[in-house]
């Protein structure tokens, strides 16, 4: 599942050229998920990288990650 995420959420990115000519690229509805680089191809292997940290990260502070492509890697809680 995790693998998948991974692999859905970048489909979701979009770029633009900016006027020092580098590439801005960010994947809409994950806040803080964006990179800049001097190529396209430097700028998505950063966003996939910020992905697979902000991935981590929220998982280990037990944050609800948005749901990619029907894809959940919301954490099941068991209620008393």
């Amino acid at each position: 599942m995790l693998t998948a995420y991974i692999h859905a959420a970048p489909r979701r990115a979009t770029y633009e050229i900016l006027e020092d000519g580098t590439f801005y690229g960010e994947i809409p509805g994950l806040q803080g998920v964006y990179a800049n680089a001097p190529t396209l191809e430097e700028c998505r292997e950063q966003l996939q990288q910020v992905l697979e940290e902000w991935i981590a990260l929220g998982l280990q502070l037990g944050h609800a990650l948005p749901i990619v492509d029907s894809i959940s890697l919301g954490l099941q809680r068991e209620t008393a």
